[in-house]
């Protein structure tokens, strides 16, 4: 092989190199960081799949449940106000949960669930639906008044 063919050919062997690398690096960043959006129903008619892939979970805090510990939280979320359908959660995440993050907030997990039965959450959101409820009660509550 003569010294020009012999340097693209090494050339384009590390160009090819690079490039697969970068999309595999890519690749696997994409379904790593990919979560579904269910609820707690939904993740329980999963079956086996549910332990298998990064989910996220939307319920009701139930109530007398939250157990804080600096940025780290224990509590159960439920699938509406009667809360027919459990789901413990266990937050660890770097900061703590969120101000609005109280019973009966409306919030949404992110993490995986664990064989123990326990929902590992990375992230919390969390709404608090009765904040906006009061507000709106007491601009009703005015207008009556006038």
């Amino acid at each position: 092989m003569s010294q020009p063919k012999s340097k693209f050919f090494k050339f384009g062997a590390a160009v090819a190199i690079i490039v697969l690398s970068l999309s595999y690096l890519a690749w696997t960043g994409v379904n790593e960081n990919k979560s579904f959006y269910v609820t707690i129903k939904e993740m329980h008619d999963m079956g086996n799949e549910q332990y298998a892939r990064s989910l996220r979970v939307e319920g009701i805090v139930k109530p007398g449940t939250i157990q804080r510990n600096g940025s780290h939280a224990e509590f159960v979320i439920q699938d509406g106000e009667n809360g027919s359908l459990l789901l413990p959660v266990s937050y660890k995440g770097s900061e703590p949960p969120p101000d609005t993050f109280k019973d009966h907030a409306q919030a949404l997990v992110i993490g995986k669930m664990g064989q123990d039965g326990t929902f590992h959450a990375k992230e919390v959101q969390a709404k608090c639906a009765s904040k906006y409820e009061d507000m709106a009660k007491a601009e009703q509550d005015a207008a009556n008044k006038k």
